[in-house]
Order: C-alpha cells, then sequence, then structure tokens
C-alpha cells in the first residue's frame, strides 16, 4: 500500500505535513494541466483532419511532458516514453483514428479529470478554511486571560470543536489525496493503453513498427487488472486506515488529550520530541508566536516553516534549567533558562506543559551522561578539583570520542565490515552485542528496541573506557560464531550491501529475535562447559597467589591550595574521619583498590590496619558443587565469574537468563559472579544486557555489598553511576557504607559519601535540578579512567571479612 501523505502525520499537523501538502498540491494541480492539455490536443486531432500529422506531433509532445511530469512513477513514465517514440513515426502515416481517440482519451480522461481531480479541489477548500478557523481558535485560546473564567471557557470549548472539525476535514482531505493518487495510475495508463491498441488494429501501414511495441503493450495490458485490483485494494485499505485514525482520534477527544507526546533519546532521525509551542519574543512588546518546537541533539530549536532551516533557542542543554512560570497572565507558561539567556514559552495544555518539562530534564540528564572532553568543555567554578587524582602532573585520558574510538573498535579483526550484511567501514555499533553496524543495519537494530540491542556512533557519541574495552572483548567474529552457527546448514543467505532493505531486516530479525541460527548444546555439551568455565575460575584465582607483593602505600600527602573542609563524618565502630565535603583532594590521599584489570587478578600485602581492626580474613573460596540440572543461565553463572565474554554472550543467545539465581549458592546472580571475578568489563556487558543492579542474594547483598567487601573500587564506582541503591541493607542490617568504613577503605567511603551528598544535593535544589554536583561528575570520571586505564593505581587489594568484630 503506498500512501502519498500519511494519516499519523496529518493529526500532528506539523511543517513536514504542510510541506507534503503543499507539494502534492502542486503536483495535482500541474497533473489537472497536462491531463486537460492532453484532452483539448485530442479535441483538436479529431476536429482538424486536415491538420492531422501537426496536431498528432503536439500530441505526442503532451505525452512526453506528461511522462517528464511522471518521473517518481517508473511505470507510466517508461510506458509513455516508449509510446510517445512509437508515434512519433506515425505521424507519416494518413489515418485517423477520430472515434477511438473520441472514446479512449477524451470520454475517460475527462472523466478523471472532472470527477476526482473536482473532489480533491473541494476537498482542499474546506482543509484551507478549516485550517484559519484552528488557527484562529488556537491564538484565542492562547490569548483567554486566566483571570477570566468565561472567556477561558469560551476559548477551551470553541478550541475542542475546531480541533474536533479539524480532524474529520483533514483526514478527508488525506484520504481523497491517497486515493486520487492512487487511481491515476490505472486511469492515464487504461487511457493510453486503448487509444495504442486502435492504432495497432486501424493501422496497417504500421504494422512492422507496431510489431515492436507489441509485447510490451500486451504486458502492461496483462498488469492493467491487476493495477486495477491494487488501485481497489488500496483503497479498501486506506478506508480501514481512515476509520482507525478516526476512531483514535475519537479515543483522544473523549479522554480530552491534546496529543501523545513521548520523550525518546533514541529515535532515528535524533529528535527526541517536538511538537507546536507558543514563543514569547525578546522584543519590547513581548509578542507570542507559535512555533514548532524540537528536542534533537543536545539543543532546543524551532522553525516557523518545514523548509526554513531551524532558530537554535539552547545551544547546550547541559547548561540549561527548566521551571515552570506562574506570576504571568498567560496559562501553561515555562522557561528554560541558559547562562545568557531565557527563553518563555507556553503549551496548549497542562498535560503538553509537563510533557514539554519532562523531556527537557531528560535531554538535560542524558547530555550530561553521554558528554565528552573532546570539542565539549563546560567552565568550572573550582578548577581546582580537577587534577588531584593525576600522576604526575599528566593529563587524565578522558572519554574517546570520534576516531579514537572508531580505530580501536575497527582494529578488531571482523570489525572493519558490517556484522550483518558485510559493508565496509562501518560507523555504528551495538554496545549490548559488542558489534560493528552500517548505517542501514543500525536502523532496522534500533527498531528491534534496547531490549534486543542498544545502537551507538562510533563517530558521534562519547565513549565510557569500559564500554570500549567491552567492544574489543567480543567483535563481530565472535558473535556472528554464535548467533550464525547454523545459518549455512539451514541454508540461509546473509545480506550483502545493497540489499532492499525488508530482506535485511527479515535477517536481522531471525538472527537475533528469532535466534534461528544459534546452535543448541545439548546437555552432555552445556556439562563440558559449565565445568571448563568453574575450573577456569579456579586456575585464574590460584594463579594470583604467585603474583609478586606490591609495595606499600604511599604516605597520604594533600596538593598545595587544596581546598578541604573541616566537616567530617565519624564512625562509632571504627572511630575512622573521613572529609565529607565533596572536594576531589581527599581522595589523593590514601589509594584503594580498582577492580581488577579484566584478565588479571592481583594480590597486593593490606594497607595496615586500625588498632581496633584485626587483620583481614581471606573471601569465601567459591567453590563448584554438582548442580541439580545444567542450563545457559549456569553458563552464565560461571562465566561472568571466569570472566569470558564470549561464553556469556553464548549463554545470552540460548536464552539465559540475565537475572537468573542460583539457588544452591546464596541465590546468587551472574551480576555477582562477575564481581566476585574481579573483571568491570564483564560488570559492564552485563548491565548492558539490563542485569539488576540492585538484585540480593541469600544475605541480603547485593552487586555494590560485595564490590565493597572485596575492595573493588572501579566496581563500586560503575554500580553507583547505575543507580545502585547504597542504602540497602543486608542481612546483618550493614549498609556498603558500613562494609568500607569497618574495612578502612577510604577510597569506596569517599565515593559512597560523594553519592550519597550528590543525592541529597539534588532533592534540596528542586526536582528540575539534573546535573548534580561538579566535583562528584569529576571524581566518578577519574575512578573511571583509572579503572580501566591504570587499574596499579587502585590496586590495595583488602578483602571485608564479615567475622570481625
Amino acid at each position: 500500500m503506498k500512501i502519498t501523505v500519511d494519516f499519523e502525520e496529518c493529526l500532528k499537523d506539523s511543517p513536514r505535513f504542510r510541506a507534503t501538502i503543499e507539494e502534492v498540491e502542486g503536483d495535482v494541480c500541474e497533473l489537472e494541466s497536462k491531463l486537460d492539455k492532453l484532452v483539448k490536443l485530442c479535441i483538436g486531432m479529431i476536429d482538424a483532419g486536415k491538420a492531422y500529422n501537426a496536431a498528432n506531433k503536439q500530441f505526442v509532445n503532451g505525452i512526453r511532458e506528461l511522462a517528464q511530469q511522471s518521473t517518481k512513477d517508473e511505470v507510466i513514465e517508461s510506458s509513455l516514453t516508449k509510446f510517445a517514440e512509437s508515434l512519433q513515426e506515425m505521424i507519416n502515416y494518413h489515418t485517423i483514428l477520430f472515434d477511438q481517440a473520441q472514446r479512449s482519451i477524451k470520454t475517460q480522461l475527462q472523466t478523471f479529470v472532472k470527477d476526482d481531480i473536482r473532489k480533491f479541489k473541494e476537498a482542499k477548500k474546506q482543509f484551507d478554511k478549516v485550517s484559519e478557523e484552528k488557527e484562529a481558535a488556537l491564538i484565542k485560546n492562547a490569548q483567554a486571560p486566566r483571570n477570566k473564567q468565561h472567556e477561558v471557557e469560551e476559548a477551551t470549548n470553541i478550541l475542542t470543536a475546531t480541533r474536533k472539525c479539524f480532524r474529520h476535514i483533514v483526514l478527508d482531505y488525506v484520504l481523497q489525496i491517497n486515493v486520487l493518487q492512487s487511481k491515476r495510475r490505472s486511469e492515464i495508463l487504461k487511457s493510453m493503453l486503448s487509444f495504442m491498441y486502435a492504432h495497432l488494429t486501424f493501422f496497417h501501414q504500421g504494422y512492422d513498427l507496431f510489431s515492436e511495441l507489441q509485447p510490451l503493450m500486451k504486458q502492461l495490458g496483462g498488469q492493467l487488472d491487476q493495477l486495477v485490483v491494487d488501485a481497489a485494494k488500496e483503497k479498501r485499505d486506506m478506508e480501514q486506515k481512515h476509520s482507525t485514525i478516526q476512531q483514535k482520534a475519537a479515543l483522544q477527544d473523549f479522554s480530552n488529550d491534546d496529543t501523545k507526546l513521548e520523550y525518546n533519546v533514541d529515535a532515528d532521525n535524533g529528535i527526541a520530541m517536538e511538537g507546536y509551542l507558543f514563543k514569547r519574543a525578546s522584543n519590547a512588546f513581548k509578542t507570542w508566536n507559535r512555533r514548532w518546537f524540537s528536542i534533537q541533539n543536545n539543543q532546543l530549536v524551532y522553525q516557523k516553516k518545514f523548509k526554513d532551516n531551524p532558530t537554535v533557542v539552547v545551544e547546550d542543554l547541559r547548561l540549561c534549567t527548566v521551571k515552570h512560570c506562574e506570576d504571568i497572565e498567560r496559562r501553561f507558561c515555562f522557561e528554560v533558562v541558559s547562562p545568557t539567556k531565557s527563553c518563555m514559552m507556553q503549551a496548549d495544555s497542562e498535560k503538553l506543559r509537563q510533557a514539554w518539562i519532562k523531556a527537557v530534564q531528560n535531554s538535560i540528564a542524558t547530555a550530561f551522561r553521554n558528554k565528552g572532553d573532546d570539542g565539549e568543555k563546560l567552565d568550572r567554578k573550582s578548577s581546582t578539583s580537577t587534577g588531584s587524582l593525576d600522576s604526575g602532573g599528566e593529563p587524565k585520558e578522558r572519554s574517546l570520542k570520534g576516531e579514537s574510538a572508531l580505530q580501536k573498535v575497527l582494529a578488531i579483526p571482523g570489525n572493519t565490515c558490517c556484522c550483518d550484511c558485510g559493508q565496509p567501514d562501518p560507523r555504528w555499533a551495538s554496545i549490548n552485542l559488542g558489534i560493528t553496524l552500517c548505517i542501514q543495519c543500525s536502523g532496522i537494530h534500533r527498531s528491534l528496541g534496547v531490549h534486543f540491542s542498544k545502537v551507538r556512533s562510533l563517530t558521534l557519541d562519547t565513549w565510557e573506557p569500559e564500554l570500549l574495552k567491552l567492544m574489543c572483548e567480543l567483535g563481530n567474529g565472535v558473535i556472528n560464531q554464535i548467533y550464525e552457527a547454523r545459518r549455512e546448514e539451514l541454508g540461509a543467505r546473509k545480506p550483502q550491501p545493497g540489499d532492499p532493505r525488508h530482506e535485511v531486516e527479515a535477517y536481522i530479525k531471525a538472527k537475533y529475535v528469532d535466534r534461528r541460527f544459534v546452535r543448541r548444546p545439548s546437555d552432555e555439551e552445556l556439562r563440558n562447559k559449565v565445568v571448563s568455565l568453574s575450573k577456569q575460575e579456579k586456575r585464574l584465582s590460584s594463579s594470583s597467589e604467585h603474583l609478586p607483593p606490591r609495595p606499600p602505600p604511599p604516605t597520604p600527602k594533600l596538593r598545595p591550595g587544596s581546598n578541604v573542609s573541616g566537616q567530617s563524618v565519624k564512625s562509632a565502630d571504627s572511630g575512622i574521619q573521613n572529609s565529607a565535603d565533596g572536594s576531589r583532594e581527599m581522595l589523593a590521599t590514601t589509594p584503594s583498590n580498582n577492580s581488577l584489570a579484566d584478565g588479571d587478578v592481583a594480590e597486593s600485602p593490606p594497607m595496615p590496619m586500625p588498632a581496633t581492626l584485626p587483620p583481614p580474613s581471606p573471601c569465601k573460596e567459591m567453590v563448584f558443587y554438582e548442580p541439580k540440572e545444567y542450563s545457559p543461565g549456569l553458563q552464565l553463572y560461571w562465566a561472568s565469574c571466569a570472566r569470558s565474554l564470549p561464553d556469556m554472550a553464548e549463554a545470552l543467545a540460548h536464552g539465559a537468563e540475565v537475572n537468573w539465581v542460583n539457588t544452591d549458592e546464596d541465590k546468587r546472580t551472574p551480576l555477582i559472579m562477575a564481581v566476585q571475578g574481579g573483571s568491570l568489563v564483564t560488570c559492564e556487558f552485563l548491565l548492558q544486557n539490563a542485569a539488576n543492579v540492585n538484585q540480593q542474594d541469600a544475605q541480603g547483598r547485593g552487586p555494590l555489598h560485595h564490590a565493597t567487601m572485596l575492595g573493588h573500587t572501579g566496581q563500586v564506582c560503575l554500580f553507583l553511576k547505575r543507580g545502585a541503591n547504597q542504602n540497602a541493607a543486608d542481612i546483618d542490617e550493614k549498609t556498603p557504607l558500613t562494609i568500607a568504613v569497618e574495612a578502612a577503605n577510604a577510597d569506596i567511603v569517599t565515593l559512597l559519601r560523594l553519592a550519597k551528598m550528590n543525592e541529597e544535593m539534588r532533592e534540596a535544589e528542586g526536582p528540575y535540578s539534573q546535573s548534580g554536583d561538579e566535583t562528584y561528575q569529576d571524581i566518578f570520571q577519574d575512578f573511571t579512567q583509572m579503572a580501566s586505564n591504570d587499574p596499579d593505581k587502585l590496586n590495595r587489594y583488602q578483602q571485608y571479612d564479615p567475622q570481625r568484630p
């Protein structure tokens, strides 16, 4: 079903819809002109028998013009072009078929023009009239003063009635447009084909010429019935679509909902939200103008017409705040404030105002999560807090963006071509699958939903170091060995660059959604895999005992000029005091253990403990028990501990639940086992695949508890960034902060307290605060960089002993 104008889009009445309508109206007007010209030329040919050759030549030119006007329809254009070429040769023959021309050309096309195009014009008049009425009603509704309730009610009632009328008229208008566009093909071709068959019958002199044209004409004759059937089917489908949209509009009227707006940061066109708002001008008159606003690419922009270049209202949403405005006469107003200016806007209803405020807030938060330092630096008020964790004055390595991330990811074997279609030089990636994609396949992956694939640009987005390492651990070769294991066996053809989108989409859905090509392991294979992973975890753990001891930690020092507040928090259990003002300088005082480098396990002599605490005891050794049954969830469980991302990806492909619970081992989850394994990347992989960061084991301990007990600072930092609940208590009523204080792990204590302070600051600033404390952002970014790029700075392996008094 080919729809020229989308029914959904017409209800928005967006600039795109208006632009499409203008284009269609111009197209229909030109079509009418060309058809009228063709009909008049045919009449002239009939009446002027003596001037047949000249009239016939002009008629042929008219056909060529009609073919040129129908360049978007290959069937019409190619057919009419071929007919015109044949008719040009027939000008030398002196046979006139006025009667057939009267029936085939004049009557049919005039009927089409008088009936169908006339209905279109009548619908256009109604549409133009109701559009003006709607615009007037919107302006009147917006101008209604707050303190005059009767005017407000009157304006609201008029607007509601006008909107309802507009929806009916615009849907009828769009239906008429689509039906006309669908019918024009069959009407034109049927008329011309009849005229051409008349020439074949009566012009014996042109037999040789038409013998070459006859196969094409027969082919079109066979297609004509199908075209008529298709046109009727399209009309029926469009009428059904029209009825569905009309019912949907009626339901919206019943619920008094103006429209449905949703914030989608992963939209294919980059527009997170869009719609009409009134904007107050910055001139002396403070006039209000209705504009089409949108949130896209971390900016707030608006435009008057679809063809106009968008006007940027806010260049960088990270620098802004949004708030309600109740101190002005107009209703439903809100204000977006930046350091240099403010923009006052008005929605059409309270629901729309709340939706826009929420969208701006979400955009601000998203911009902060995806921010990178390459080419986008914010002015910092506390510049002294940005370098205390640097070693030797060397500049910190920030989140990668652009070519740096691209080069690292494409260096992995198999990543230089799209994972699904083989298109060279991919520029997109699926971060939860660990593969690279071309732009077409990335759009298809987005349509699957984030529960199947999370798409990110390799050149436009910023890349956290742990996420970049995840991409380098997997790659197209590893994933295709899993998801295409049975492709050749089943005889499925892998798409190639340039294949139709629907074929590529069908293949990708079969590959990742249906997992049709994944090879299911036998029970014996699954058992051997699980046992092998458990033994691999033991080998990795035992190998750490032979590593050379690390030197003792340096004496804590403060940088000159550091601003450490005197405010402190005293632990009743340990008597340890830690600065709680959120300053970064305190982090330089005592390095702690990070999540161990991926693939490495290191153990160093523990730091000296306070006199009140005994030396720590080792963690409970992981022991493999013969389970009741082997499952993909058990494979994921042990693969997470063994730090084997390919085996983890294979388990998920076999249907493993990412939050699978091992009831035989204190209800531990794969994410808790990833903490035990000491790998930051395995934790990141599970979180990207929807692992629950707060799921607890039988002892009431979540991943944050376990990371704190093991002294894995990098994992603590990662879980706090991903929303881990630091206030959760285990069965001994101990929170992660209590455990970190008892273990005297200054770095983890600092991170937990900073996260708590940042949360309290945001609550104190109100519901519209998004950015949080700048020092908090910087410190967590520094820990993320060190955990992935220089774990030795944080390697002081000190475990928590739950039996310690």
